[in-house]
């Protein structure tokens, strides 16, 4: 165990000289989250009952997280203590320094009671730490105290958690893989004329209608492509973390498919040359990307389709007449599309292995999936957010940006342990929320891309950051040729030496051992579809 915290420090101790990362700002979020916190994780069960553990939260982009002056002080965190009988010290992490936060944690052994993965025991931000036996295995303690956990949790998302034969984490699952969405403004797409696209060629029509309308952003894309892929989808080339293929009878990643990446580079590439797309978007941010959708400034995008009702209610205060719908997402040669298919695991809860009363924290989860906890995280507190007339629930949903932000925030990033597909308690109310239900189960179930994936993660990833994918972004190294290929300076005919340029950083070597790891069946997750 020292000799892994040592490494860990040292390799820290790099990225911190590197990147010279000492700015007030990180200081102060260190304060919030850790230094006046420092020694938390030796609180254990209080002598009143009360269950007292730290737990990391990664802040997820949430406004109501973020802006929050003392999230441990939030009205609802003390109501959740009330009903669970906990004292909660909530260490949030920021979400665009994610990864290097955790290491850092991991590095200075400021290890919380529950530390929050981001799915997977051996993913990168989990620092080797489930493999170094930071935290203790759980398959005795949820026979005896996570009944409900192991009977509502599906059997492929605890697999997800398991590593040499033994669960170490608790999962909050997704029972639908396919969970984004092509959003469109259908407002602006009557007065097109134009019927909902299908085809590639479709879209870029109805793009070009959007900018004759005089609409600032027909798509709107973003940095790194990351939620402005859809085309990637069309013609199934996504360049992420579980997108292999096997070709010939050897597995290789999906971008290696010359001919169908150029096609999609060719079609990102008229639409920035036709205006379809915004010029600068190699440089939206995500807060500028929902700013300017929810400003009316853009007609089709990406999303997360539990998404639509929430950010339907904002738009409208600037946007009145705005009409959200998801429509198929775009087809390709094959004639299929959408988007990469989302792993089987939300978030995860890891338990430190000093902590000296882990049933109580396996209680606190498991009573996360009974019904008491479900009427909470969706409607509230009875009588204050909601009444009960019999088994019929009157739950008024908020209208208002701010009141949307918080009833998001409790029903999504409160709720620890769910199946997040989407809250059927709060959409089972209205007519819209039946139609996104509807939506889930008709369309999105019907499109998106899967591949095959490697859990534990690839060595010869592993040891070059410049080469790997995120589960959601290209390899630094593709991003760069992409944006320029797109900008039109670089030729897209170049993919191939793109492709050679990315062996000799070290592809080679993840093809030579994700076909070791194929054929033996080691850690390996086959396409669900």
């Amino acid at each position: 165990m020292k000799k892994w915290a040592s490494l860990m420090l040292t390799c820290m101790l790099a990225i911190g000289l590197a990147a010279g990362c000492s700015g007030k700002n990180e200081t102060k979020e260190e304060t919030a989250g850790g230094a006046e916190t420092k020694g938390a994780e030796k609180k254990t069960e209080a002598a009143d009952g009360v269950t007292k553990f730290s737990i990391s939260l990664r802040t997820l982009n949430f406004g109501y997280v973020e802006k929050s002056p003392d999230i441990n002080a939030d009205k609802w965190v003390k109501k959740l203590e009330e009903l669970t009988k906990t004292d909660l010290d909530i260490r949030l992490v920021p979400h665009k320094e994610y990864e290097q936060k955790m290491a850092q944690m991991f590095a200075t052994n400021e290890i919380p009671d529950v530390v929050q993965g981001q799915g997977g025991t051996t993913g990168k931000e989990m620092a080797g730490s489930v493999e170094a036996g930071v935290f203790m295995p759980l398959n005795d303690l949820l026979k005896q105290y996570g009944p409900h956990l192991l009977e509502k949790i599906p059997k492929e998302a605890w697999n997800r958690m398991t590593y040499q034969g033994k669960i170490y984490g608790i999962p909050e699952w997704l029972g639908n893989p396919s969970r984004r969405a092509t959003w469109i403004r259908k407002d602006l797409l009557e007065k097109t004329g134009l019927p909902v696209p299908k085809t590639v060629d479709d879209y870029l029509n109805v793009l070009r209608a959007f900018k004759k309308l005089g609409v600032e952003n027909p798509y709107m894309g973003r940095q790194d492509f990351k939620y402005a892929d859809t085309f990637f989808g069309s013609y199934d080339v996504f360049p992420y973390l579980s997108q292999f293929e096997e070709v010939d009878g050897k597995v290789q990643p999906k971008f290696l498919d010359e001919d169908n990446m150029m096609k999609a580079l060719s079609t990102y590439k008229t639409m920035f040359d036709e205006g379809l797309i915004n010029k600068e978007f190699a440089t939206i941010n995500p807060t500028t990307f929902k700013n300017t959708i929810l400003a009316g400034k853009a007609g089709i995008w990406s999303m997360n389709a539990n998404e639509l009702i929430q950010w339907q209610t904002q738009m409208k205060e600037s946007v009145p007449e705005a009409q959200l719908e998801i429509i198929p997402s775009p087809v390709g040669p094959d004639g299929k599309g959408g988007y990469y298919l989302y792993g089987d695991v939300a978030r995860s809860y890891f338990i430190n292995a000093k902590y000296e009363h882990p049933e109580k924290i396996i209680q606190f989860f498991d009573w996360m999936v009974s019904e008491e906890a479900e009427a909470f995280f969706t409607f509230g507190t009875e009588g204050e957010n909601y009444t009960k007339d019999g088994d019929k629930i009157n739950y008024k949903q908020p209208t208002d940006a701010q009141a949307v932000d918080e009833e998001r925030y409790r029903q999504a990033f409160l709720w620890l342990v769910q199946d997040t597909t989407y809250n059927k308690g709060s959409l089972g109310l209205t007519e819209e929320g039946r139609n996104l239900m509807s939506v889930f189960d008709n369309t999105l179930a019907h499109e998106g891309r899967d591949g095959i994936e490697f859990d534990p993660r690839l060595e010869a990833l592993k040891k070059n950051p410049d080469i790997t994918p995120l589960s959601d972004t290209p390899p630094p190294v593709l991003i760069t040729h992409m944006v320029k290929m797109v900008y039109g300076q670089e030729p897209i005919e170049n993919w191939p030496k793109v492709i050679e340029e990315w062996k000799s950083k070290g592809g080679n070597d993840v093809l030579k051992e994700a076909n070791e790891r194929y054929q033996s069946k080691q850690g390996v997750f086959l396409p669900r579809k």
